[in-house]
């Protein structure tokens, strides 16, 4: 168990649903917060670099940490392709006097929401229907026919799994999804707990 120093917002949707623009939102419009960078062993794509979007790691290294006990959480979230929080991220985060941004899978979500508890609010993107969702995942290009099937059949588990989550908000047009969230969060780092 971490030792908490700070806040954290966790940000989780389905693949496709806009759970990274609406985080990218946020960081722009409040300074209190810091963008937690995942450790994947999944290969970038398009322009991503390594230690800004995620830290890319080979499956033995990833292994190697979990074994050292250096991750918060980790998730199996595809098969071969592991995702998890180093606990030296939110350190780094906390050191620099900002709370905590995840921006994470569902699992992710639920785990790291058991593990901050009060220090924390997670709110889950629901896209506005799995039609729309097919579209976005379509649209964004970055997938093969076969994985966006793969994507859309665990985006309708992960639908099932929002009422875990402490704010639901549908993601129809994306100006006002991004505003009803910087609400919330502004609301919650407000609070005195």
């Amino acid at each position: 168990m971490p030792v908490i120093k700070g806040k954290a917002v966790i940000i989780s949707a389905p693949s496709g649903a806009g759970k990274s623009t609406i985080s990218n939102y946020l960081l722009k419009k409040s300074n209190k917060l810091e963008f937690s960078i995942s450790a994947t062993t999944r290969k970038p794509r398009g322009m991503e670099e390594n230690g800004v979007e995620y830290y890319f790691l080979s499956i033995p290294d990833f292994k190697r940490k979990i074994k050292n006990g250096e991750f918060i959480e980790w998730e199996e979230v595809y098969k071969g392709q592991y995702y998890g929080t180093l606990k030296s991220e939110m350190d780094r985060i906390w050191a620099n006097g900002r709370h905590v941004l995840f921006d994470v899978d569902v699992k992710g979500g639920i785990s790291l929401k058991k593990i901050f508890g009060n220090k924390s609010i997670s709110i889950f993107i629901m896209p506005p229907s799995p039609e729309e969702l097919e579209k976005r995942l379509i649209k964004r290009a970055s997938d093969d026919p076969e994985k966006i099937k793969m994507r859309l059949k665990k985006a309708s588990k992960e639908m099932k799994l929002a009422n875990q989550f402490d704010n639901i908000l549908i993601n129809n047009i994306l100006e006002k999804a991004e505003e009803e969230v910087f609400n919330i969060v502004s609301s919650f780092l407000s609070q005195e707990n």
